[in-house]
């Protein structure tokens, strides 16, 4: 989910920041970003909240970049 990687770099969060507002360990945001390991839907959720974006966009399912209010 490169996704993931680009929006964290966007927005110059470290994926130790990521992890802990997300309350996930470091190692787990790095497997997500180099596709080691996918995450659950609960997960993904949380990840298109805090990025606010689609769950879609996450999982390039769109190229449409939106932010909802």
């Amino acid at each position: 989910m490169k996704r993931i990687r680009e929006l964290r770099e966007k927005a110059h969060i470290s994926q130790l920041k990521l992890a802990m507002d997300l309350c996930l360990n470091q190692n787990t945001i790095s497997r997500y970003e180099t596709g080691e390991r996918e995450a659950d839907y609960k997960t993904l959720i949380a990840i298109a909240d805090y990025f606010n974006v689609s769950v879609d966009y996450l999982l390039e399912r769109t190229d449409e970049y939106k932010r909802f209010k």
